[in-house]
């Protein structure tokens, strides 16, 4: 159980700590991936990633936080392909949410009355192997000037959404000048009270959280929420602290969600310590999302039972505002399911 300590944790240094050259050095095959981790004979069989296709992706600042040698690391088991992704699972697919269902335009997707999803890009900085756009067609909603044009016209004339959702891939990996284009011309709509961001990156590369990004979060008159996606406190080191300070005393509302997990996070000593980290981060617990039936992610599975018993046990040991809500999403409804 965390105490109030910071988590000793850091990530290794760079000579370059702009964002976008570490995008550059990220690791994006297996080999480099054993190699920084320092793996040798795994215990089970890895996936063929010809046959898998979600090829190996992460950072390096993420690597440095996995426990060299450790096979069963709870980060590196969210990043490491096993060959039980390549196991065809009754009730997991390619859409598991519907969502081309739900896209009237490339790159939106609007399955809630008064908030729409934008996927202004594809790229990501990790890829979680149990990603729900894991088979995503992105190349069917890549975002030029047209479609762009396009997107905000239909929000003007949707007046009932008053909320716009940045997801991907990971929105964060918009350089400023996108985002600030976007920010500005979303703030033009009157209908539109607020806009949200869901996003690894912070996580993943603490680096993106620079002074430049953080003021033009706050350069419109929409309120700005930061949704972080952190599965374990071993995740949040001490050099996320600053950032997400400058943030919080800016105005953005920071919260968190997190995926339940097998193998990961399926125990209440490991929530309680999520949530007690976030908490000294001053992110508030969210969401703890069911995961969804995405093929080739089975493995991480944990029943319906098992995460009320596990969510039940959060409340009896957690003040009521570090138990996130439980969820999952269900196609067709209008809104997130809590669980019962």
């Amino acid at each position: 159980m965390i105490t109030g300590k910071p988590i000793a944790v850091q990530s290794v240094p760079t000579e370059k700590n702009d964002w976008q050259h570490q995008l550059t050095e990220m690791i994006q095959d297996l080999s480099a991936l054993l190699d920084a981790c320092g793996l040798s004979e795994p215990p089970a069989p890895l996936a063929n990633m010809l046959a898998v296709g979600f090829p190996v992706r992460t950072t390096r600042h993420f690597a440095s936080l996995i426990t060299p040698g450790d096979w069963h690391d709870p980060l590196l088991q969210q990043i490491l392909p096993w060959a039980t992704e390549q196991v065809d699972v009754p009730g997991f697919s390619a859409d598991p949410l519907q969502e081309r269902e739900a896209s009237p335009l490339p790159g939106l997707i609007h399955k809630y009355r008064s908030r729409v999803l934008l996927v202004p890009t594809g790229s990501c900085a990790i890829h979680c192997r149990y990603c729900f756009r894991r088979h995503f067609p992105y190349e069917g909603h890549r975002m030029g000037a047209k479609e762009r044009a396009a997107i905000l016209d239909y929000l003007s004339a949707h007046p009932e959404v008053n909320e716009v959702i940045f997801s991907g891939g990971d929105p964060l990996m918009l350089n400023d000048r996108s985002m600030q284009n976007w920010l500005t011309s979303l703030a033009g709509i009157s209908s539109l009270t607020t806009v949200r961001f869901h996003s690894r990156l912070p996580i993943v590369l603490p680096d993106r959280l620079t002074p430049e990004f953080q003021r033009l979060l706050t350069s419109t008159r929409l309120q700005t929420v930061l949704v972080l996606h952190s599965n374990h406190a071993q995740e949040l080191p001490e050099v996320l602290a600053q950032p997400l300070n400058a943030l919080r005393a800016a105005g953005v509302i920071l919260l968190n969600q997190a995926v339940l997990l097998r193998g990961v996070n399926d125990n209440l000593m490991t929530q309680a310590e999520l949530s007690q980290r976030l908490m000294q981060l001053g992110v508030l617990p969210y969401y703890l999302h069911q995961l969804d039936s995405v093929s080739g992610a089975a493995h991480f599975a944990v029943s319906d039972n098992e995460a009320l018993l596990l969510h039940n046990q959060m409340k009896e040991q957690l003040a009521g505002y570090l138990v996130p809500r439980l969820v999952q999403e269900i196609p067709d409804r209008p809104s997130k399911t809590w669980l019962p």
